[in-house]
């Protein structure tokens, strides 16, 4: 069988980078339209978005406890 690495693929680290892509485009409609509270409020929100992916990570939502050759491949 093929070895295949996961690459991050998991609820995890979906779910930090939807967040803080949010959180990025938050922040650049704030130095678009010089708001320096919605650039604050984008950035707490990165910040959320990095604690929620460490968060679901331990809760066994990541990729580190995952048997790789036992799950269908995500492709």
């Amino acid at each position: 069988m093929d070895e295949h690495e996961d690459h991050g693929h998991s609820v995890a680290a979906w779910t930090a980078v939807i967040i803080i892509i949010v959180a990025a485009a938050v922040m650049s409609i704030a130095v678009v339209f010089p708001n320096p509270w919605l650039f604050v409020g984008g950035a707490v929100l990165a910040l959320v978005g990095a604690i929620a992916g460490k968060v679901l990570s331990m809760a066994g939502y990541g990729t580190a406890g995952r048997d790789v050759e036992r799950e269908p491949s995500l492709r």
